[in-house]
Parts: structure tokens; sequence; C-alpha cells
């Protein structure tokens, strides 16, 4: 690093604008991180927060793949999965979109069915009954409603019986949860997709909740083919969800693309820095340097340009993601900060290793010869 570190101080200007870059790359790169993870969060949570492992979904067809809006499952069918061997619980969950209004204003929501006491209701819930409804503190908030206050969900007035302080959300809607019983109605009055269908003859909810023993999970593909369902884990049913996978694609291949712009950036820089200092690099070939000591020093100089630049930029995300915590879905973890980062630095490197490797072919006399 004897060369790397003088080379450094010397070309100040040049370097301080390859540290702005890297940061510029690196803020971007972990703030749309946070961003993706926030935003899928807030689409999905109502499902990845169930206590429960895996989700059985009825579709039309059985070729079908899973999804909310046009899964219906029967009392047959929850049954078969109730007395299937091995599962700890089977709970139907309706799932329907609809529109709520409270006194002061109106919002957007999306009804949870469930049996009054199911393992799926946040902390047991015991004030949801017929009736009533449990509101997350997302739905609070939006509908600035309270524990006793009635709300109209889908033209039919409800109760309040308490708000969870759980801030759960489905297509980035927040979560009332009902009884099985409301949530029929709620559907059959204007809930969104299939859930329109909650009336129909033996329907019970939209999926399955299922808690499976390990040794149970090879009992799924049995059990869906004599249900005529399709099971699969609540992390696989995130893509059961209309806006998350388009919306989550989009924004990863946003950063993937922002990565392979990072390494480009990194090693054009550093290979036009190395063609610029072959004079340099001829010289301490001719002193006896080898060229492993060259190479050494050369990504040791990239590493902390590397380290300096990525550095800063994740600092900065982090304390955007702060800042902006309240107006936008952001989630700050070691996921979304620390993987962005390294990254960052191990594709930098592989872009500057790439363009160093140019000194390995320098020839002393010709370069000399040159100068």
């Amino acid at each position: 690093m004897f060369v790397a570190l003088r080379d450094l101080r010397h070309a100040r200007g040049r370097f301080a604008l390859m540290l702005v870059v890297i940061t510029l790359i690196t803020f971007l790169v972990t703030f749309l991180a946070a961003l993706t993870a926030g935003l899928s969060r807030e689409s999905t949570s109502a499902i990845t927060d169930l206590p429960a492992d895996h989700l059985a979904f009825a579709m039309p067809a059985p070729t079908d793949p899973p999804e909310f809006t046009a899964s219906s499952v029967t009392a047959d069918q929850w049954r078969a999965w109730a007395e299937t061997p091995g599962v700890r619980s089977a709970e139907p969950l309706g799932v329907a979109m609809t529109r709520a209004e409270s006194p002061a204003t109106t919002a957007s929501v999306t009804a949870l069915g469930v049996a009054p006491g199911s393992a799926v209701l946040p902390g047991g819930s015991p004030n949801l009954a017929a009736g009533t409804v449990v509101l997350s503190a997302g739905a609070a908030q939006a509908l600035s409603a309270g524990a006793g206050d009635t709300i109209t969900l889908a033209g039919q007035e409800l109760r309040v019986g308490a708000v969870r302080d759980a801030e759960v959300s489905f297509a980035h809607t927040p979560v009332v949860w009902t009884t099985l019983a409301d949530w029929q109605s709620i559907g059959a009055r204007g809930g969104d997709g299939a859930d329109d269908r909650a009336d129909a003859p033996d329907t019970v909810a939209t999926v399955i909740a299922l808690t499976l023993d390990s040794p149970a999970t090879g009992a799924i593909a049995t059990t869906d083919a004599t249900a005529g369902t399709t099971t699969v884990t609540t992390t696989q049913a995130r893509s059961a969800i209309g806006s998350f996978s388009a919306e989550n694609g989009s924004l990863t291949t946003m950063q993937v693309f922002l990565l392979v712009i990072s390494a480009l950036v990194v090693g054009a820089f550093f290979t036009v820095w190395t063609i610029s200092r072959a004079g340099e690099v001829a010289v301490l070939k001719a002193l006896g340097a080898s060229t492993g000591y060259l190479l050494r020093d050369a990504i040791g100089q990239a590493v902390v340009v590397l380290l300096l630049g990525v550095g800063a930029g994740t600092a900065l995300a982090v304390a955007g993601a702060a800042l902006l915590s309240d107006a936008v879905p952001v989630v700050v973890t070691p996921a979304t900060t620390a993987l962005p980062a390294v990254a960052l630095i191990g594709l930098g490197l592989v872009g500057a290793a790439l363009a160093i490797v140019r000194i390995t072919r320098v020839d002393p006399h010709a370069a000399l010869a040159a100068h």
C-alpha cells in the first residue's frame, strides 16, 4: 500500500470524484433495498405474520397458480385438512378487500374473516364476536376509530371490539378482523374479486391457514390431490397477492442494474487510472517491483476507495430512511444495508481487478521509451 496511499493523496480531486459517484450509487442501491423491503412488508405482512406455516388455496382449475382473488375453499376441503394426520391447526381464513366508513372518514381496508378464538387472531382477540370488528393499528389510524366506535364495512355496521398494535397490511391496505359469518356477508355485499363468491354454497373462506408438524409436510401432496387444493408456504403465498410480484420484480430489477452499473463505473475508473499511470508502473517494474506487489498495491487502493464510498453511501441511506420512515415504507435491517454494501464492494473489486490486470502486461522498457 506504499504507492497506493501516496497516489490517493497526490490525486485527491480524481479520487474524491470517484468517492462521490460510489457514495451516490450506494445510497441509491441501499435506499432502494430498504424501500423494496418496506413495500413488500406493506403488501404482504398480513400473510407472512400469520401464526401458520402453509396456506391451502382452492383454485377454479387445478393447474391455476395460487391467487387470493380467485381462491374459495369449502367446508369439505377444510375438514379434509383438519383431519389430516400431522396437521396441528387448520383454520379457515377469509380475505376481502373492501371499503370501511367511520363517522370521521372512509378508507380502503382488507377484512380477514376468522373463527372467534382462532389461532390466527392477534392475541386470541377475545373481543371478536358476531357484529364486532378488531382493527389493526393502521386501520384505526386510517379510520380515526377506536374501541367502542361503530364503523360500516361494505354496508354492514360493526362495533369496534378492540384495536391491536399489530402493524399488518394486505396489498397496501390496513387489516381488520371479523368473524367468518360477518366476512361472508361482507363478500356478498361488495368484497373484491373471488370474495364476492363468499355467498356460494359450502364456501367458508378464501384459504386455509395450516400449521404442520415437520413430518406432515410429506402429506401435503396427498391431501392436495384428495381435497382439490394447492398448498404453499406463507412465504411463497406472497406471490398470490397481485401487487406483490410486479412491484417486487420491478424494484429488484432496478437494484440489479445499479449493482452492474457500479461494477462498470469502478472498472472504467481504474482502467483509465491504470492507463494514465503506466509510466509509474514501468519505473517500479524497472526498479524490481514484482507484478504481484503492484497488483496487491492497486487492489488495496480499490479496497480503500470502495470502503470509504460504500460506507458513506450506506450511512446516508440509513439516515435518509430514518428521516423518511413516516412518509415512505422503508425497512432498515442488515439484509437491506449490509448485504447491498457487501455486494457493491464485491462487484466493485471484480470490476477493479479486471481493469488493474493490465499491470501484468506493462513492459517497463516499452513504457519508459514511450515517455
